[in-house]
């Protein structure tokens, strides 16, 4: 006790210049580690994970550096073995950890248990917040409220149970009402627990003269409910003290098998496109921001560098591809990412990141620094879209006769055909249907109930005002999984329908004759219901024609069926063209163009993209940048100063790492010259392109800087 109370003492004296900063916080990354300059990758903000004794010097390394300072913790599992072990509160929590039904924990980690947040906890929880404002952090990010499936047996969680329901526990196991609930419950935890945190976070920092932003780091609905998991997600969006979230999309959620046209494997882009668009669905709406993060490398490191660059590159440019979004998480844990070992190709030994691989990852959070939202959209027929609901994560676990979802195919089955055909698939959020703006943008909504439930009897009656005014909604399900009939809004009280999907079409006046597809007339749109269960278009051979068939009838047969996507984002290009797809045709980019996945930032005529190909390029052509200037570099450029014939910039970068950087120039420079922070020459290679006008160099990084210097 003695070391943190002198801790204490010394926080605010530490952290005073820290007060009421404002610092910009487009780019961010996180670290448990202190500052070194082998990952000073010149991001905007530095997010100091975890709080223990070395908290204050980690964070003081990063703020010594110029960093913009936040904080994050795991909010339902953590190091917080002096609240388990009973230093907190002078009692032992041990019993309030997630356990499964033989009784066995679910750990995050040795000695880390995933916790079921009780009131104890979440007193716990706001000490450390405390102790994160006072050392002056602009921002508080509590990961990952996670409670799995399979838990709900645990001491604490049956107390919760009767406190929430009013009535003894049930085993989850027992039926599909009594695991429905206990996912409901567990979904109202990890709600009420940041509800109360982040208000007190608010009211905390305002009484120390200042007001942190409050940010869950969260993996996608779509991941959650494809891994077993539950989170109170799109909820958390109505609170007051939430600003936002960090979809946590990456390598690992991605790459998990998806079926389609009746094959499971890996089709990491697709899904990436599907999990950003689910976090954009949830937070656009209400205004929140979102941080989308990306991996170079991923939790298992079972896998080679070649690997995790293919992966790596599937997930950058799906988080491109929705840009309404400009603020990026470019990496979680620098340290394992330029320290780590792996395996390479022709090599026993794992190998240190290969330098080519480093000087790519550089220059594509770089990029990040300068990527524009945009008003563009990504090619394709537009308005197209597919309804999601945190409720998906309620019918995960356990299974029971009479309903599996493999591999969450009842939602894929009514994306991957589109997406697969070059349609932007659009992704709405039910939860947010009181919000006018949700469907603002769609002409033809695709939902189903097998694969979730609606909470509120509110949302028909929004969808069938959206469907009066002109929507168009396919409706694809056989009604007939276990859910269906548990005792929820739609079965009790003023309502006794055996399935949600007929008070929906109640509310549309169209009664259901049960044919196995029919499309009625409902004010001034259309209400299609397809009596097959959306699995079951996954597993056809013809990848679900069925329902293509449908939108495109909806859409008076305005379908646009291609094998590529292409959104033009400011000078930047971003490209798929699809495996699977309609055709094999390459999509080409018309150039000049910088090549940006190539970590030598060549200049190409144009770029052709083949199936399975993404891109992302620098298209000079819609360069708006004066020259002298740097379009793309492995550096952050600062200090740039322009004479009548001279131009001077300082490029940063981490230690011993490959710098490249490629500059648009009125002519070619006279002279070149670049010198290390002490004021020495050093070597460097130049190559001049008079096609372009661009001047490629390649140095070595110094987190201090390079100078540059061209004459003229």
């Amino acid at each position: 006790m003695r070391r943190i109370f002198i801790l204490t003492l010394l926080i605010p004296l530490l952290a005073a210049p820290l007060m009421g900063q404002e610092t910009r916080d487009k780019t961010v990354f996180q670290t448990a580690s202190p500052w070194r300059a082998e990952m000073d990758i010149r991001s905007d903000a530095a997010i100091i994970y975890g709080m223990n004794d070395s908290f204050m010097e980690r964070l003081q390394s990063w703020k010594e550096r110029g960093y913009g300072l936040q904080f994050m913790t795991g909010v339902a599992w953590g190091g917080y073995q002096d609240y388990l072990n009973g230093r907190f509160d002078g009692k032992e929590h041990h019993d309030e950890g997630q356990v499964e039904r033989d009784g066995r924990p679910i750990m995050h980690g040795r000695g880390i248990p995933y916790m079921v947040p009780t009131p104890s906890y979440i007193e716990y929880m706001k000490t450390l917040l405390e102790r994160a404002i006072d050392a002056g952090v602009s921002s508080i990010y509590l990961e990952e409220p996670e409670f799995w499936n399979r838990g709900g047996y645990s001491e604490g969680f049956k107390q919760e149970w009767l406190a929430y329901y009013g009535e003894d526990w049930r085993p989850q196991h027992e039926s599909p009402e009594a695991a429905y609930h206990s996912a409901k419950l567990k979904y109202h935890l990890y709600f009420r627990a940041l509800k109360e945190l982040f208000a007190h976070a608010k009211q905390y920092s305002e009484s120390k003269g200042t007001r942190v932003k409050c940010f869950v780091p969260t993996h996608t609905l779509i991941n959650y409910s494809a891994w077993q998991i539950v989170s109170p997600e799109s909820s958390l969006s109505a609170l007051d003290g939430m600003d936002g979230y960090i979809a946590q999309v990456w390598t690992g959620t991605s790459r998990t098998p998806l079926i389609y046209k009746g094959v499971e494997k890996e089709r990491t882009f697709e899904n990436a496109y599907l999990e950003y668009g689910s976090m954009l669905a949830m937070t656009a709406p209400t205004g929140r921001l979102v941080y989308f993060l990306t991996d170079p490398i991923e939790d298992n490191p079972n896998h080679s560098w070649d690997d995790y660059k293919y992966n790596y590159e599937q997930t950058f440019t799906a988080q491109l591809m929705h840009p309404e979004v400009d603020h990026y998480e470019v990496m979680p844990w620098p340290n394992r990412i330029f320290f780590g070992k792996h395996q390479v190709e022709g090599s026993d030994e794992p190998q240190a990141i290969p330098e080519k691989y480093k000087t790519e990852i550089l220059t594509l959070i770089n990029a990040l620094n300068d990527v524009p939202a945009s008003d563009s959209r990504v090619s394709g027929t537009r308005g197209v879209g597919v309804l999601l609901s945190d409720t998906m994560m309620f019918q995960r676990f356990p299974t029971f006769e009479g309903y599996e979802d493999p591999r969450l195919s009842n939602f894929y089955g009514m994306a991957l055909p589109l997406l697969k055909r070059g349609v932007p698939v659009q992704l709405a959020q039910m939860e947010n249907l009181p919000y006018e703006n949700t469907l603002k943008n769609l002409r033809v909504l695709v939902m189903s109930y097998a694969n979730m439930k609606p909470l509120k009897p509110e949302y028909h009656q929004a969808l069938v005002n959206w469907v009066k005014q002109g929507g168009a909604l396919i409706y694809a399900g056989r009604d007939a999984d276990p859910y269906q009939g548990i005792h929820e809004w739609w079965s009790q009280g003023d309502y006794s329908y055996s399935a949600p999907s007929q008070h929906l079409f109640e509310l549309a006046g169209v009664k259901d004759g049960g044919e196995p597809v029919k499309t009625y007339s409902v004010g001034g749109g259309s209400l299609t219901i397809l009596r097959l269960d959306p699995k079951e278009l996954c597993a056809a051979p013809d990848g679900g024609e069925a329902l293509v068939n449908l939108v495109r009838q909806a859409l008076d047969g305005e379908l646009e069926e291609k094998n590529w996507l292409l959104l033009e984002r400011g000078p930047y290009d971003v490209a798929a063209a699809l495996d699977e797809s309609a055709g094999e045709t390459p999509n080409v980019i018309d150039g000049p163009v910088i090549d940006l996945y190539d970590p030598e930032l060549p200049v190409l005529k144009s770029k052709i993209v083949h199936p399975g190909e993404r891109a992302f390029v620098y298209n000079l052509r819609r360069n708006e940048k004066p020259a002298p200037c740097v379009l793309a570099a492995a550096s952050r450029v600062e200090e740039e100063e322009t004479g009548a014939h001279a131009y001077t910039a300082t490029l940063k970068g981490p230690l011993k790492s490959q710098g490249v950087a490629r500059l648009l120039l009125k002519m070619e420079p006279s002279g070149v010259a670049m010198h290390s922070p002490e004021g020495g020459a050093i070597e460097f290679e130049q190559e001049w392109d008079a096609h372009s006008n661009t001047l490629l160099l390649r140095y070595p990084n110094h987190p201090d800087g390079v100078m540059l210097e061209l004459q003229f």
